[in-house]
């Protein structure tokens, strides 16, 4: 058994079963592959995975039972080479954050700036992700933070903490009749909408209120960043919804703001880090800088491994 052996057995997974992708993405041969798989079932005794002539359909009960076995050991190695690197080069490596673009271009940029000049050394990467892709990197090792308001607190092999509580706003032109009359969500339905597409900012809560009140919005346009709702609402297109993070009074100065969260309610942005992923002491340094009741020693006691009974 070898840790190569391993990375196919995963890499299958992830690659819905197909070895041709699987040699792709490990840089190897198709036939490589079959064959480490061939000499680690003739090894263990059992078959991993279910065939039908040469193709691979799923996993057996033994397959899958190791599969989280296969998991916990590559993510050890991948700990053992960030602790060596931790003592070695304790100020210098490399930090990715995986955030949805509200997180990134609203919440963020002061995080950022006091975390570069305390780690000038440190190179930090910003990677802009769908909620659920953020997921994605937490869990295949390829972030070592998540940000974000959906998925992340769904996720067992995640742990999440609460960052900052945020709502909606309602934006619209300063003469757009809207602004004659009490907001509810029966007058805000009466107008075409704008706001954020499916999985982001708060999009779920939206549709979820308004479905509870047993109305219909007409959304004519969905976006992934407030940028863009902005534009089209000064364009004259139809009413926005955005977070209120969102808006600035001095770019604003076209739109005109009503407080959304007697309608949408508050919601929770949060920081996710996948349950025993080792992390550099400056990851926990960004984590406390982004709320300064998740300190170091809170932080690692959450994302010990959960042992089976």
């Amino acid at each position: 058994m070898n840790f190569q052996q391993l990375r196919i057995i995963r890499e299958t997974v992830r690659q819905n079963f197909n070895l041709t992708e699987v040699a792709s993405a490990l840089f190897a041969s198709q036939s490589g592959v079959s064959k480490h798989i061939k000499d680690l079932e003739d090894e263990l005794g059992v078959e991993l995975f279910i065939r039908k002539g040469k193709r691979f359909l799923g996993l057996t009960d033994p397959g899958k039972e190791l599969l989280t076995i296969v998991e916990r050991m590559l993510l050890d190695a991948c700990n053992i080479r960030r602790l060596a690197e931790q003592f070695s080069q304790r100020d210098e490596g490399q930090l990715i954050i995986a955030t949805t673009h509200t997180q990134a271009r609203y919440a963020l940029p002061q995080v950022v700036t006091t975390f570069k000049k305390a780690y000038p050394k440190v190179h930090l990467v910003l990677h802009q992700a769908s909620p659920s892709e953020l997921v994605r990197l937490l869990q295949e090792g390829e972030a070592d933070i998540g940000i974000a308001t959906e998925a992340v607190a769904e996720v067992s092999e995640l742990v999440s903490f609460p960052y900052y509580s945020w709502h909606h706003a309602v934006i619209a032109p300063p003469t757009h009749p809207l602004h004659q009359q009490p907001l509810t969500l029966d007058t805000l339905a009466d107008y075409p909408l704008i706001t954020y597409h499916q999985g982001f900012t708060g999009r779920a809560r939206i549709d979820r209120t308004f479905a509870d009140a047993g109305l219909n919005p007409d959304i004519v346009m969905a976006a992934l960043d407030a940028d863009v709702i902005k534009t089209y609402v000064e364009l004259g297109m139809g009413v926005g919804i955005v977070s209120s993070l969102a808006i600035d009074p001095q770019r604003d100065q076209n739109l005109c703001v009503v407080d959304g969260e007697p309608l949408f309610g508050y919601q929770t942005a949060r920081i996710a880090v996948r349950r025993g992923h080792y992390l550099r002491s400056y990851a926990y340094r960004f984590i406390s800088l982004c709320s300064s009741v998740l300190d170091e020693a809170s932080v690692r006691q959450a994302l010990s491994p959960v042992l089976q009974e």
